[in-house]
């Protein structure tokens, strides 16, 4: 897959498939961060519907969560016309601009959030390995995020940093197990974006598929960059409940590298939805690689038993 500016539209939809935008944004200076996501799939008539779900954290806390689906889609092809959960994204200019917007229902929480790139799109091609076992490929790239923030009826202003994300196809939850997104967002626009997926009846982590991409910017041209990791490791430490509480990881950039470039991290906030057979454990960390301290999400979607 090659990213181009025709690759931000919706894709066509098949029975099964989906196609979704997800925004993640975290202000650490004001103690702000939030997740919004807008999707599209097939309904059971053959016709176009959307989901939403979008998080709000204030002072470490949850404050604003909502989940909508199967909302008619309205007409046109646009993202703009996709909207549930009080969600709506537009794409301002195709992979340099967006805009993500958020309202809950009592209209006490709410924001309105410009994207702009800082980073090239870290690709999860349809042949990685990762993306063969999961049903879904995509990219993502680093953003500067700024706008407002409605907090218990109060309007602030916000400024910081994230991550969007585009990511289309048809995961196969009979067959899934674990499904973990990741992004380290440190400063100088840099980063790391990581996509892991387990099978159901995986033995052990060795039947994990794990794909990792570095994100920065070219030391002579000063043109942003992105290297996918030969070897990426990752190691989670987990509460008595199952939510993710430490993260450790070790990037071997090529099958030569001599050591890896290891990032250390701990939940800085967090909770846990309940999505049917389907539960997700959203969480923000904090960062540190190499005398760099930075900020980013943590997700880990798994299936339910029953």
């Amino acid at each position: 897959m090659t990213v181009t500016v025709d690759t931000e539209a919706p894709r066509d939809l098949a029975a099964g498939h989906s196609d979704a935008v997800t925004v993640a944004f975290s202000d650490d200076a004001a103690d702000i961060c939030g997740v919004a996501r807008i999707g599209r799939a097939l309904g059971d008539d053959g016709s176009i519907v959307t989901s939403g779900l979008a998080v709000l954290f204030a002072g470490g806390s949850p404050i604003a969560v909502r989940a909508e689906g199967g909302v008619p889609a309205g007409e046109g092809l646009g993202w703009g016309r996709a909207e549930a959960a009080g969600v709506w994204t537009e794409v301002v200019d195709p992979l340099r601009a967006w805009r993500m917007h958020f309202d809950d229902e009592d209209g006490q929480h709410a924001f309105l959030l410009d994207l702009e790139a800082v980073s090239a799109p870290a690709e999860l091609d349809a042949d990685a390995p990762t993306a063969k076992l999961g049903g879904m490929q995509g990219y993502d790239q680093l953003v500067k995020v700024t706008g407002r923030v409605t907090i218990d009826g109060v309007e602030r202003t916000f400024a910081g940093r994230g991550q969007r994300g585009h990511s289309w196809g048809a995961p196969d939850w009979d067959k899934l197990g674990v499904a973990r997104t990741l992004g380290v967002w440190l400063d100088g626009d840099a980063g790391v974006t990581l996509t892991a997926v387990r099978p159901a009846k995986a033995s052990s982590h060795a039947d994990e598929a794990i794909h990792a991409v570095l994100l920065g910017r070219d030391g002579e041209t000063d043109e942003p960059v992105s290297v996918v990791v030969a070897d990426p490791r990752i190691s989670t430490t987990y509460d008595s409940e199952g939510r993710q509480r430490h993260a450790g990881l070790e990037l071997y950039e090529t099958d030569e590298s001599p050591y890896a470039r290891r990032i250390a991290g701990e939940v800085s906030c967090g909770t846990t939805l309940d999505l049917g057979r389907l539960r997700l454990d959203t969480a923000f960390f904090t960062w540190r690689m190499e005398g760099r301290s930075g900020v980013g999400r943590y997700d880990v979607l798994r299936r339910v038993e029953a």
